[in-house]
């Protein structure tokens, strides 16, 4: 089963998550038609919503985003396509505009020195194996614990 969706959004139409609803109606008779599992389609309405709100809240400045949206179903595997009119950027090389107005360029982070830089300790050796037969091994519980309890011995099976 294939669907598509034109979405135009200028900013007068309301906030970008009023076409959720729409979005979900036609996810939810995809869903039905071809009896998704029932966590298929929160995950897809999940991503839906991130992939078009982050869409329609960031894609352009201009304030007008257009996407077109696909969702084809097949052996209940969904394919999701959306393309949108937004401008591309890339932050190592395009410029923001900041609170004061002015434009500045990200700085790509510097390499991230060793943690720690001697390496890492291996510390002692704590652990104490219990004797091969079993033998002298005690367990210790507090009597006054409110948490743990020591269970005592049952019969042997006999069966």
């Amino acid at each position: 089963m294939q669907r598509s969706l034109h979405l135009s959004h200028p900013p007068e139409q309301g906030h970008p998550s009023d076409v959720l609803p729409l979005i979900e109606d036609i996810l939810n008779e995809m869903a039905e038609a071809e009896e998704w599992p029932i966590t298929l389609t929160m995950r897809a309405n999940l991503i839906l919503e991130e992939l078009v709100l982050n869409t329609l809240t960031h894609g352009d400045t201009s304030g007008l985003t257009e996407i077109d949206l696909e969702l084809e179903s097949q052996d209940h595997a969904l394919t999701i396509r959306l393309s949108d009119d937004g401008s591309p950027f890339n932050p190592l090389t395009d410029a923001l505009t900041g609170a004061n107005g002015e434009a500045f360029i990200l700085e790509p982070p510097g390499d991230a020195p060793e943690v720690p830089a001697d390496g890492f300790s291996r510390g002692d050796t704590t652990f104490v194996p219990p004797p091969d037969d079993g033998s002298h091994v005690e367990v210790a519980v507090d009597p006054q614990s409110q948490r743990l309890q020591r269970m005592e011995p049952w019969p042997a099976w006999d069966g």
